[in-house]
This record gives C-alpha cells, structure tokens and sequence, in this order.
C-alpha cells in the first residue's frame, strides 16, 4: 500500500475521530439540577453523562494519536513497533492507525 494511500485512510479515521469528540462534547454537558425530571432520571442522566465523560477522553486520546501518526508517516521509521522495532502487520496500521506498537507488545 503506498503512503498516500495509507494517509487517506488516516485522515479519514481523524475526520470520523473528531466529529465523535465534538459529539460527545455535546452530550456531555452538566445535568440542570433544575430540570423537571424524577430522581431516577436525574441520576440516570448523571450515570449516562460520565459513561459519555470517558468515551470522550478515549476519543480526545485516539485522536491525538491519529494527528501523531499522521505527522510521522513519512518518516523512515514509520510502521515500525517503537518497542522492539519489528513491521507492524499493514492490517493493523488500517485498522488501528494510531497504532505505534505491534501485536505481540500491545498486550
């Protein structure tokens, strides 16, 4: 697969990354205390909003490391494990492009 190639689909992974972020955003505001909803649903809405607080940080993590990724792809050293400096398998650099760790040192 060549590099441009390989940049798309990044860039395509950021664009999706990003509009989750700006999404989770949203649905992560405080809950009004003055809203007109039962207990229940006020503390299910508070339990819904920090499952929506952790999903956001995962997305803010994935997406600073798809901008990472994305700024060393044409570096020489590109698609190597950082750990112990085998090729990343090309399936997994297209499924988890923000991958910098092989299989094997992942775990």
């Amino acid at each position: 697969m060549e590099k441009d190639d390989l940049k798309k689909v990044i860039i395509k992974e950021l664009e999706k990354t990003r509009e989750l972020v700006e999404m989770y955003r949203e649905s992560s505001q405080p809950v009004a205390p003055d809203a007109a909803i039962g207990r229940i649903s006020r503390m299910d809405a508070i339990n819904n909003k920090s499952v929506t607080e952790s999903a956001l940080r995962q997305a803010e993590s994935k997406l600073k490391s798809l901008e990472f990724v994305l700024s060393n792809v044409d570096h020489p050293g590109f698609g190597k494990c950082a750990r112990c400096g085998r090729e990343i398998p090309l399936g997994r650099i297209l499924v988890r492009p923000e991958s910098t760790l092989c299989v094997g040192c992942s775990k």
